[in-house]
């Protein structure tokens, strides 16, 4: 999709449809008698994502005047304006529409509304049918998008954040036997190629070296070997900054749930347990372009979690990279193993403060639904950036707590520790489980369990893969 930032009259703007933003009980100063008609009849009333087309508006070249409904000017913001955007590609594309510009003025016209205008748009326009050999499914398409009266700067920032969080979408929506552990880490160093980063893979003879037995025992049930990928960012400046940000994502291509197996029903969407390795990756070729003042890595373990006869059992203990001892007592509670040596290594690298995202427990659904995703912390501040981050950039997250009671669930008589809690509280044991691999470092987990894809459509993006933390990584990189 082309991406365009016009001025001039609305009334000059070439394209298929024109997209101004039409509130509650506020009509657009925009000319066009038949805008008080849908108004005064009810046929539009401007709530929130509903839309109205007029078609050969009056002293328009566009073809079509669409009204946007953007509910209550008081509540409107730049998430709204992503998802409305999002909604008209989507509403717009199937009736033939294949260039469409949103008006922006006054308070709208800035940097994050331009932002996110455009961000809207590319993630509206993402359709997860790569594998349909339909010859006709690309028949109708958005070519361009233009934003009319808005910022260059911000539409540039939201073309590269929306291109990376479709990036994320399309790699999470890999079917399980084309992207194992190991193509994984042949897309990250593609990527690492593409834009400019360094990239590492650690493989199963390097990580048994290291002593990396937490990660090796989920893997050593499959007939896939396991990968730890790291990627680097270095500002190109040559500035020194104190700080390095670590970016931790679960990896795993495809959960079976081991030995402790999980219920058919529903499995194929543990292709999805990659989740937050691939918003890592996204946020990587983000930040590669945007060029934050701070040092960044990515590190995702990539594993494949199956219950082959070589699979650990319920009852096993391995010793991870930190030389603390676990008893696996489940090992569908494998991604808490996985970045615990994820975890130690990062700081091993040099990594000062850690964010990792994991599609890590079911509880996390259970308590939030797939509206929020769960925060947990060892750092209050560090904690309170992060989300105020992600709801700047319009990804809901909700601060779980982490008192030092729920701890006492994951003691064991047989090893330092046990990698389950049991069913109360789960979400919190399971990070109290990474905590014990954080060291000093100021540390923030997102359980995005709930949020990291979709089960149904949503009117401004497609069922599937959401691409959730891509803008909160990258942007807590930028305002570093």
């Amino acid at each position: 999709m082309n991406i365009r930032v016009i001025d001039g009259p609305l009334q000059d703007v070439d394209v298929d449809a024109l997209v101004v933003l039409g509130f509650e009980e506020q009509r657009p100063a925009v000319r066009e008698d038949r805008i008080g008609d849908l108004y005064s009849s009810g046929e539009f009333s401007g709530k929130a994502l509903e839309f109205a087309i007029i078609h050969r508006p009056n002293g328009y070249i566009a073809r079509r005047l669409v009204l946007g409904g953007a509910g209550k000017p008081d509540k409107f913001n730049s998430d709204e304006l992503r998802k409305l955007m999002g909604a008209a590609v989507r509403a717009l594309k199937p009736k033939g529409a294949r260039t469409i510009a949103i008006a922006l003025d006054g308070d709208y016209c800035g940097i994050d509304f331009t932002s996110a205008a455009v961000e809207g748009a590319i993630i509206g326009d993402f359709e997860p049918d790569r594998y349909k050999t339909d010859p006709k499914k690309n028949e109708k398409q958005v070519d361009e998008f233009i934003v009319v009266g808005g910022s260059e700067f911000g539409a540039n920032r939201g073309r590269i954040l929306g291109e990376s969080q479709n990036y994320t979408r399309t790699v999470a929506n890999e079917p399980p036997n084309l992207l194992t552990p190991l193509v994984l880490a042949d897309r990250a160093r593609a990527l690492a190629l593409e834009q400019g980063l360094d990239c590492e893979v650690l493989d199963q003879d390097r990580m048994r070296q290291l002593g990396m037995g937490a990660l090796l025992g989920v893997a050593q049930g499959s007939a896939e070997p396991p990968a730890l990928i790291i990627l680097r960012y270095k500002p190109a400046d040559g500035s020194v900054s104190r700080d390095h940000l670590g970016l931790v994502g679960k990896g795993v291509t495809f959960d079976t749930g081991g030995i402790s197996i999980k219920p058919a029903d529903g499995m194929e969407k543990m292709k999805f347990d990659m989740c937050g390795g691939a918003a890592a990756l996204g946020a990587m070729r983000a930040i590669a372009q945007l060029k934050p003042a701070i040092p960044v890595t990515a590190l995702i373990p990539a594993v494949e979690n199956m219950p082959g006869s070589r699979a650990q059992r319920p009852g096993d203990i391995v010793t991870a990279l930190s030389g603390k001892t676990i008893e696996v007592l489940n090992t569908d509670a494998e991604g808490r193993l996985i970045l615990a040596d994820a975890l130690t290594y990062a700081q091993r690298i040099g990594c000062t403060h850690l964010v990792d995202a994991a599609t890590l427990t079911g509880s996390i659904v259970i308590a939030l639904g797939g509206v929020n995703s769960g925060v947990f912390t060892n750092n209050a501040p560090f904690q309170d950036k992060v989300l105020s981050t992600a709801k700047a950039e319009g990804e809901k997250m909700w601060a779980m707590p982490m008192d030092e009671e729920y701890k006492e669930a994951l003691k064991n008589p047989y090893a330092d520790i046990q990698n389950i809690g049991g069913r109360p509280a789960g979400s919190i044991t399971a990070a109290w489980f990474l905590k014990e691999f954080t060291g000093d470092l100021p540390w923030v987990h997102l359980d995005i369990a709930g949020t990291a894809w979709l089960d149904d459509a949503k009117p401004w993006m497609a069922k599937g893969p959401t691409g959730v933390c891509v803008r909160t990584f990258t942007q807590l990189a930028l305002g570093w």
